[in-house]
């Protein structure tokens, strides 16, 4: 290798995004920060700035920007600041950069994930929204592109490395019967139905197995996580939602299967630590250490599984219908569902009411076709302001 890697981090101070950084700091002669996004913890984001030393940090406002480049500054550092989207595309899609964690939650990260796809670059996607809200366009542009897009979460990583090499030829072509994705049923899995309607956001976001930030905590709890999964698998590995099985599995060790004709399951295992994707994508098609501990199975010494109940996870009956509508339906069912899990993060809705919100808004939007961009958004804002108008009719 003749030089390290250039790396761009957008969502640096999540959860991913700082595994992503433990990765590539134990293999300094490989890969090198180039550019590093943060959102609201700007003072972490200084300290990331500090330790890995990249040519840009992107803030979402300007007033942040000055703040930090004057902090960066008297440091002695070289990094500049850049700001909001623009800033994000510009790091994203840089000639310098060989691949690009994207991280950044939920629809903000679609069009600086996009630009990075458009450059041609290595996408380490991690950031399932722009799946879900522009499929058919996202994969249009990586296959124009001729971008390399790997899966980071852990599931989808799991299917990857199940699958053949040229799965791309189609499942039915390379001998894939059907695919399994895993969930851990997260905290209320044996939770008694009747004390779901007052739960906290604090037990929400207690999830028993991975450490992740409370937005995706609460989709994990409420399993539209898998939901969103479920549609962004189909686009990854072109198949259909009957084709996507989710089965709970509350170890966590199994992260995803894949059921092939002649009756054979592989299984990716592992354990619960998002380090061993983003070392896998990162590092693909070779192998390098993540730091993570190897598996140990006596300590496991059991794997269970079971089916998912859908009166006790609407939001996964939700998203699998979005997923047969298609076109614009996954892109209305993520914004409303951002909505109502921002709402109950701030106590203005019970948990139960996160799927009642996100119910209605896809009753009450028709389904149409998403020709571009501007229509994935148009979708989006129509969603968020049906999720907003439940909000006041309900406002306590």
């Amino acid at each position: 290798m003749s030089r390290p890697q250039q790396i761009t981090v957008l969502g640096a101070t999540g959860s991913i995004g700082l595994s992503t950084l433990d990765v590539i700091a134990r293999h300094p002669e490989r890969y090198q920060v180039f550019a590093l996004s943060g959102f609201t913890r700007l003072s972490e984001l200084f300290a990331l700035c500090v330790r890995h030393v990249p040519q840009f940090a992107v803030v979402p406002e300007a007033a942040a920007a000055r703040g930090l480049q004057d902090d960066l500054r008297a440091a002695g550092l070289p990094t500049r600041v850049l700001v909001g989207e623009e800033g994000l595309c510009q790091v994203a899609a840089a000639p310098e950069v060989d691949a690009v964690m994207a991280a950044i939650v939920g629809a903000a990260g679609l069009r600086p994930t996009l630009a990075a796809v458009e450059a041609g670059k290595k996408i380490l996607l991690a950031n399932k929204e722009a799946l879900v809200m522009s499929g058919a366009l996202f994969m249009q542009a990586v296959r124009k592109s001729g971008s390399v897009l790997l899966p980071i979460d852990s599931e989808h990583n799991a299917i990857f490395q199940c699958m053949p090499q040229d799965f791309a030829r189609g499942l039915s072509s390379v001998g894939v019967r059907r695919i399994l994705l895993t969930a851990s049923g997260g905290p209320f899995r044996q939770t008694p139905m009747s004390e779901l309607a007052h739960v906290s956001p604090d037990q929400a976001c207690a999830h028993p197995n991975w450490s992740m930030g409370r937005k995706i905590s609460v989709d994990s709890a409420s399993m539209m996580n898998k939901g969103l999964e479920l549609i962004e698998a189909c686009w990854l590995f072109d198949a259909k939602p009957s084709q996507v099985e989710v089965v709970i599995h509350p170890q966590s060790v199994i992260h995803s299967l894949v059921d092939y004709v002649d009756g054979s399951v592989l299984a990716q295992l592992g354990n619960p630590d998002m380090r061993t994707p983003i070392a896998n994508a990162l590092a693909w098609p070779e192998r390098i250490d993540s730091g993570v501990a190897p598996l140990d199975l006596f300590a496991v010494a059991r794997l269970d599984f079971e089916a998912p109940d859908e009166e006790r996870f609407p939001c996964l009956r939700l998203a699998r219908q979005a997923a047969e509508a298609g076109d614009s339906a996954p892109a209305m069912l993520n914004a409303a569902n951002e909505v109502a899990v921002a709402a109950f993060l701030d106590g203005r809705v019970r948990y139960l009411e996160i799927a009642s919100i996100i119910e209605e808004v896809l009753s009450l939007e028709p389904v149409v076709a998403l020709a571009d961009l501007d229509a994935v958004f148009t979708a989006d804002a129509k969603a968020r302001a049906l999720a907003e108008q439940w909000l006041k009719r309900h406002d306590r």
